[in-house]
């Protein structure tokens, strides 16, 4: 299988099917656009992969009346009364950072870094960040 590669968005958008297919089938498909150049990824083939590079290290922890989870590291934490419901929260603080990440946090010093748990949580659905969190199977 050969990587595409072009080296103007004109090109690009005169071959968008082959860059697609390429990229689908894992192969290279890159786009140049003044002096930099981007890639084509296949959605869950990158998603499978920062999960697997990513890990969660999610501690949840029993407190009165409840259950907390969160991610050391990271700006993100939730509680729930029982073990489900704090997880669901934590989707729910996920999904909210990622948001807040891409709007106004992606240039912040102390947020920068968090591109790839931003880029995992956007292309994961519910399941997948659950079975994430808890150790399951990515």
């Amino acid at each position: 299988m050969a990587g595409v590669h072009y080296d103007s968005y004109t090109d690009a958008r005169a071959h968008l099917k082959d860059l697609l297919d390429v990229a689908e089938r894992g192969g290279v498909a890159t786009v140049r656009r003044d002096t930099r150049r981007t890639a084509l990824v296949d959605q869950e083939r990158l998603r499978y992969f920062l999960a697997s590079v990513t890990p969660s290290n999610a501690q949840v922890v029993p407190e009165e009346g409840g259950w907390s989870v969160f991610l050391p590291g990271h700006p993100v934490a939730a509680d729930g009364a029982t073990f489900d419901e704090a997880i669901d929260e934590m989707i729910l603080a996920l999904r909210e950072y990622a948001e807040d990440w891409q709007d106004r946090l992606l240039n912040a010093p102390n947020h920068a870094d968090n591109w790839a748990l931003v880029q995992l949580v956007s292309l994961s659905d519910d399941a997948q960040l659950r079975d994430w969190l808890v150790g399951s199977q990515r």
